[in-house]
């Protein structure tokens, strides 16, 4: 009852309340019945599911560890990755073992069991209350992880966070501005700069991170793309130099539906008959980057030299 009423968590001092020993609360810790967090603090996982993908099971842990230490901690505000979660961004790339706050009255960091606590000023216009937490905003959230990863995660985080919409790129240069004295700003303001709401996934964002860093050209995002009659033959991720159509594909973007392949693949025919080049790329391709850059620059220039180079978008019957 304790646990259900924090939202999941309880303390040594509850367990030793409620009649458990030290050797047993040891021994359901070793047994994976109950999940140890910080400050002796622990959650009984079992009825989570039990098909739970790691990725979901290590955020759920992160959100615990965030609300208890929360709750344990005075003083601080939730920040960093931490914040970005609770804002909804997708915290891809970004260590979930910590929950981060930043202190904002008297105190030193702390680093330990699942918690980091960073020290700096805090300004009352960068603190929000988010599910009865105190947190970081999202424009200022973006800039601490991307400051404190790397310009790919900025990418990431800056993208999601203009397609919801929950800032705007004049507010995301602006915190970068108020921060420009933190260590690792420059990765987060090129990652301002080149955010695009446009991306629509982790992957989008990841590739375009890649396009850029190879030096392909600038790619045109989610284009509509007609027949001849004026028909709609699809909306594309990106068109590289009007004539490479690039499509990033998700794990499981079809699963078992055949007849999503086959709409799929009718698409890619379409678009082919229309003199444009296709190409897929999935998650296993954005972590070999320089293989995956040559096939684009390759399947690019023999897309170019087929067609002359001329512009083969067609255009809305809309007028667009």
């Amino acid at each position: 009852m304790i646990a259900a009423g924090r939202g999941g968590w309880f303390t040594r001092p509850d367990a030793l309340a409620a009649g458990y020993s030290d050797s047993e609360l040891r021994q359901r810790v070793r047994s994976g019945q109950w999940l140890r967090l910080s400050f002796n603090s622990y959650v009984d996982p079992r009825a989570w599911p039990s098909d739970e993908p790691p990725w979901e099971h290590a955020t759920r842990l992160h959100l615990l560890n965030v609300r208890m230490a929360s709750e344990r901690l005075r003083g601080v505000v939730v920040s960093h990755q931490s914040a970005a979660m609770l804002h909804g961004l997708p915290v891809w790339g970004t260590d979930l073992s910590r929950a981060h706050f930043t202190r904002v009255a008297s105190g030193g960091v702390r680093t330990g069991r699942g918690v980091r606590v960073h020290r700096g000023t805090t300004s009352t216009d960068e603190i929000v209350e988010l599910g009865g937490l105190k947190v970081t905003s999202v424009e200022r959230a973006i800039v601490e992880t991307a400051c404190t990863t790397s310009y790919e995660v900025g990418v990431v985080l800056a993208d999601a966070a203009l397609r919801e919409p929950l800032t705007t790129r004049d507010q995301l240069v602006d915190a970068v501005r108020r921060h420009r004295h933190w260590r690792g700003v420059p990765a987060a303001q090129a990652a301002a700069l080149f955010a695009d709401g446009r991306s629509e996934s982790v992957g989008e964002s990841r590739l375009r991170v890649l396009m850029a860093n190879h030096g392909l050209p600038e790619p045109e995002l989610q284009v509509e793309i007609w027949d001849a009659d004026g028909r709609l033959i699809g909306r594309v991720d990106f068109l590289l130099a009007g004539v490479l159509v690039v499509e990033f594909d998700g794990a499981m973007k079809y699963g078992d539906n055949a007849d999503a392949v086959l709409a799929e693949k009718y698409r890619e025919d379409r678009l082919r008959e229309r003199g444009y080049g296709v190409v897929r790329v999935n998650w296993a391709d954005l972590d070999h980057a320089h293989k995956t850059a040559a096939r684009l620059r390759q399947a690019l220039s023999a897309y170019a030299a087929g067609t002359g180079n001329r512009q083969l978008l067609v255009p809305s019957p809309r007028g667009g």
